[in-house]
């Protein structure tokens, strides 16, 4: 018999998962300018105008909205960038981050 190993061999192909996907929230106060928060929409989640005052709409209306869904490390980094926003400008304005379903 000849040396050749013929034993089967069998492919281990790593199962690649995709990201968890994360919204982003606006919560709704009753202090932060409504021009403000349509600003900063704009600036950090790159909203035309329109989309952006229909955003703040509904946060004002239900309490709270999802602005927009990424990767939990870019929905992290942009509502803390939109928090700090207001912060610094003095509002309690607020984005939270939640996994999607």
């Amino acid at each position: 018999m000849s040396d050749i190993d013929t034993k089967r061999r069998t492919k281990v192909k790593p199962k690649t998962e995709r990201p968890r996907l994360h919204k982003v929230l606006l919560i709704n106060d009753d202090f932060t300018p409504r021009e403000f928060v349509v600003m900063v929409l704009k600036a950090v989640f790159k909203m035309n105008e329109e989309r952006a005052a229909q955003v703040m709409i509904t946060a004002h209306q239900q309490g709270v909205c999802v602005v927009a869904v990424f990767t939990r490390d870019i929905a992290e980094t942009k509502a803390t960038e939109a928090t700090d926003i207001g912060k610094s400008a003095g509002f309690p304005l607020l984005f939270t981050t939640e996994p999607e379903e």
